[in-house]
């Protein structure tokens, strides 16, 4: 079982913890997809009913999504996989989607992946 908290050391974790998952579910010739993330991670307690509130919290622009759809790699496509760690860790803490640390989301990513691009989808533009 995993502890899941809202702070950037557990985002580090997490987004490592995704690339791992990735790679062992490949070698295992199964589907990378939120389904077998969720049960590859909580075991018996990502149970339908979890992994379908977390599908519908893993908004992507505003749809939600399916659970058997193939992810792309976390480092080259981070945004499905930012949303889908914000919903994990709004079902598993149950707090608000809106209440997940988005900054620490967001930098504990450029951690994880040192090479990679920093994400900040919220970043306000200046004029």
């Amino acid at each position: 079982m995993m502890n899941v908290e809202n702070n950037q050391d557990c985002f580090v974790q997490l987004w490592r913890r995704l690339e791992r998952t990735r790679r062992l579910l490949g070698g295992q010739y199964k589907r990378f997809c939120i389904r077998n993330v969720l049960k590859a991670w909580f075991g018996g307690e990502a149970t339908d009913d979890m992994i379908w509130e977390v599908c519908h919290k893993a908004l992507v622009d505003n749809e939600p999504q399916e659970g058997w759809n193939e992810l792309p790699l976390p480092s080259l496509y981070p945004r499905k996989h930012r949303e889908l760690l914000r919903a994990i860790v709004a079902v598993r803490l149950g707090i608000s989607y809106y209440k997940v640390n988005l900054k620490a989301l967001d930098s504990a990513y450029s951690i994880a992946f040192p090479n990679s691009t920093p994400i900040n989808v919220n970043k306000k533009k200046r004029l």
